[in-house]
């Protein structure tokens, strides 16, 4: 629902739903990432795997939707949960924060794809190529959401700094 306060406007999820967002990465230190369509922005968007709490189940947490929402979109069931803390991606914008949490022990135990009508793809790269595959999927049109950002920050840093785009 979008709001308008004073000069700001900003969005604001009906019934104060929260999400949940999953850094799931194997013992072969292999991340997994999934591409979806997004309607905001009219493209294929790369991912961390992520979704609502409590939207369709009464007393739904954090780490209950974690384990659900990482079977449903990669097909990877894991031994553990691990809180690391509740974040805000865009807090000038949208009310909606997020819970996230590292999935450990992970087993494949299906083929994912998300929920009827998400068409979610499943990619499993290597936490050393992701550099690569995000420039290759943005290369392709991908958007790259913001949380990715988790796996791209120590090259980022250690990198001496690029001229502005023009």
């Amino acid at each position: 629902m979008a709001i308008r306060e004073g000069k700001w406007e900003f969005v604001s999820r009906t019934r104060g739903i929260e999400a949940v967002v999953i850094l799931a990465i194997d013992d072969a230190d292999h991340v997994l990432l999934v591409d979806q369509y997004r309607v905001p922005l009219g493209r294929r968007c790369i991912e961390l795997p992520a979704g609502l709490i409590g939207d369709d189940r009464a007393g739904d947490t954090p780490m209950a939707a974690a384990r659900r929402e990482l079977e449903e979109e990669t097909g990877y069931s894991c031994a553990q949960v691990e809180d690391l803390g509740f974040f805000h991606a865009s807090p000038g914008m949208v009310t909606e924060g997020f819970t996230l949490v590292r999935a450990r022990g992970l087993q494949k135990i299906g083929a994912g794809g998300g929920v009827a009508g998400e068409d979610i793809l499943v990619h499993r790269v290597a936490l050393r190529d992701v550099p690569d595959f995000v420039a290759a999927k943005r290369a392709e049109g991908f958007a790259v959401d913001v949380k990715i950002l988790l796996l791209l920050a120590h090259g980022m840093l250690a990198s001496p700094p690029q001229p502005p785009r023009a």
